[in-house]
């Protein structure tokens, strides 16, 4: 299974965001107050994200 990109679905949101904000669904206080969340969400993701492991170097 692959993993979605990151930067990938931070630009959806953000993307998500602004087209909610302009079709009157959400103002922007919310990102101007939640900011702090969508640090804690990435912090959150990238602990959850396996981590990739160096394979050793053999030295021929």
């Amino acid at each position: 299974m692959q993993h979605l990109p990151l930067p990938s679905l931070i630009l959806i949101a953000i993307g998500v965001f602004f087209l909610g904000h302009n079709f009157g669904l959400w103002s922007t206080e919310l990102l101007a107050r939640g900011w702090p969340l969508i640090l804690i969400g990435l912090g959150i993701a990238g602990l959850l994200r396996p981590q990739r492991r160096c394979k050793p170097h053999s030295e021929d």
